[in-house]
């Protein structure tokens, strides 16, 4: 049975973050809320619990994970990153985006895309979250909380709770975070390409 904890969405209580990420570090596997939708986490370096993830969503090897970071240095750490990419992601984080890039030799085979070697990075505008990384001191391996055969994620904590009660060990109710995806982005080519348009704004791409 799943730890459910309550944390307030603005003013995240210091103990139940810092429950939480012990959670995280011993291995477990985690939902919390996003800035845009309710999301599966573990640490990064846990494959046990990537495979959990991978029979709750019933996805592919191929599947993409996405790193949630705290920040842009962090962010560097894990993605290759130049001046025009960095001018655009400090202009667009923290919030509701996706950022496609070439991993770095940081990242563990596992997460990346099979052929292009690619990671998906992500910097949530959300209290919550930005307490749990900054406890954590690294990222969360992440993806959004979409059961099989649905389209749109999960965004009721008492409904998750229903559903995923014994396939995870923590829910931390945030209360409602909304369920529209993320806006991805992919930079590994010469131009930003938006290939799936969200709850981030898109006015600055050529969409």
């Amino acid at each position: 049975m799943a730890l459910f904890l309550q944390i307030h969405p603005d003013n995240p209580q210091p103990r139940l973050i810092t429950q939480a990420v012990e959670i995280i570090r011993e291995g477990g596997l985690v939902i919390y809320p996003t800035d845009s939708s309710y999301a599966l986490g573990c640490h990064i370096g846990d494959k046990g619990a990537m495979e959990r993830i991978r029979r709750i969503r019933k996805v592919e090897q191929s599947h993409n994970f996405t790193l949630v970071c705290r920040d842009l240095t962090e962010i560097s750490n894990y993605a290759k990153i130049d001046n025009r990419d960095y001018r655009l992601l400090k202009a667009l984080t923290p919030g509701p985006y996706t950022f496609i890039h070439k991993a770095t030799k940081q990242v563990p085979r596992r997460l990346m895309h099979p052929r292009r070697k690619t990671i998906g990075i992500r910097v949530p505008d959300n209290a919550i979250v930005s307490a749990l990384l900054e406890e954590l001191a690294e990222p969360i391996m992440s993806t959004t909380l979409i059961m099989p055969g649905e389209e749109m994620p999960l965004t009721d904590p008492y409904e998750i709770r229903d559903l995923l009660d014994h396939q995870v060990d923590l829910i931390i109710d945030g209360g409602y975070c909304g369920f529209e995806p993320t806006t991805v982005v992919v930079m590994t080519e010469e131009l930003p390409e938006v290939v799936r348009a969200g709850k981030g704004d898109t006015s600055m791409f050529d969409v």
